[in-house]
């Protein structure tokens, strides 16, 4: 002996970063390119990086059984869904709640995730399959996607900022080449068992689920304070929406009692009154009819049952 000690061995020692095998490539049962994933836009590994993606992939950990075939999660960020210019007008700022949502990016495609105000998964998630895109670049904090199919735009505003220059170096090495998909634009899919659903509100043509309709939605917004609101589970803007007309049909029915009693003077704010809440009526029914184009199912939760299971 020459009173050396052994090199000890260290079977706990952690394998690096993208070694191979099936636990070290998946993350809560999410397949995921580690390299890509836990590093920067100069693909150089940061912690903080890690300890973001892992926060953000524990609030998709739904999407596994969407995931198919060799495909693997490469970024995952936060944004806001497009807005249409009837919400920019009709419901200003408040926009930052109600479009909340995540944009998930893989090797072959990007998943569209509509949340709630805390990035809670509501039953609703679709797709852009970058074969169906013509182009998909960054604009400041827009991702801009453009669509081979009559050339249709959509913005996400607002991508974090942490994952701006990641996403950036991500869409270089994306390929929109060659056959177009079968999915021409950002299609929804089923959430109970992952059919692309090409237009929004039908039935599922696979397992049958049932969605949201615009036209109830319209008919509730119009015949009740919020209720179209209530009826694709937006609570928070419903209330406010009743809030609001409840009060302007109550200027109108003070206004009309005083009118009755010989007051002539609020015959002009009888009919600004009037007005306003017909004005407001019409935007809730048609935003309402809107938000159900994000494929709100009837069931508030849904259990992913493939349709060869069933």
């Amino acid at each position: 002996m020459d009173g050396k000690r052994p090199a000890s061995r260290n079977p706990k020692k952690a394998p690096p970063i993208g070694a191979i095998g099936v636990i070290q490539q998946k993350i809560f049962g999410l397949p995921v390119d580690r390299q890509v994933l836990f590093s920067n836009h100069k693909k150089a590994y940061r912690k903080s990086i890690e300890k973001r993606q892992r926060n953000l992939i524990i609030k998709v950990t739904f999407l596994k059984p969407f995931v198919r075939g060799t495909e693997k999660v490469l970024c995952i960020t936060t944004c806001y869904s497009p807005v249409t210019l009837l919400e920019k007008i009709g419901i200003g700022w408040l926009f930052v709640y109600l479009k909340r949502s995540l944009l998930v990016f893989t090797d072959q495609r990007i998943f569209h995730v509509p949340t709630t105000p805390s990035y809670k998964y509501r039953q609703s998630v679709a797709e852009i399959p970058y074969a169906c895109c013509s182009s998909i670049r960054l604009k400041g904090r827009s991702l801009v996607v453009t669509y081979k199919k009559h050339g249709i735009i959509e913005r996400f505003i607002s991508l974090a900022g942490r994952e701006k220059k990641k996403v950036n170096q991500l869409l270089k090495s994306v390929s929109t080449a060659g056959e177009m998909a079968e999915t021409v634009a950002r299609t929804h899919l089923c959430p109970r068992c992952a059919t692309a659903l090409p237009i929004p509100s039908r039935p599922c043509s696979s397992c049958g689920l049932k969605f949201k309709q615009g036209f109830w939605a319209a008919l509730l917004a119009l015949l009740f304070p919020g209720g179209g609101y209530f009826y694709v589970r937006q609570y928070a803007l419903g209330v406010m929406a009743a809030v609001l007309e409840l009060y302007l049909a109550g200027v109108v029915a003070v206004t009309l009692q005083d009118m009755a009693g010989g007051i002539q003077t609020g015959v002009l704010w009888l009919v600004l009154s009037a007005a306003a809440l017909i004005v407001e009526k019409l935007v809730a029914a048609i935003h309402a009819a809107l938000l159900t184009r994000e494929c709100i199912p009837r069931k508030k939760q849904v259990e992913f049952q493939p349709v060869a299971a069933r």
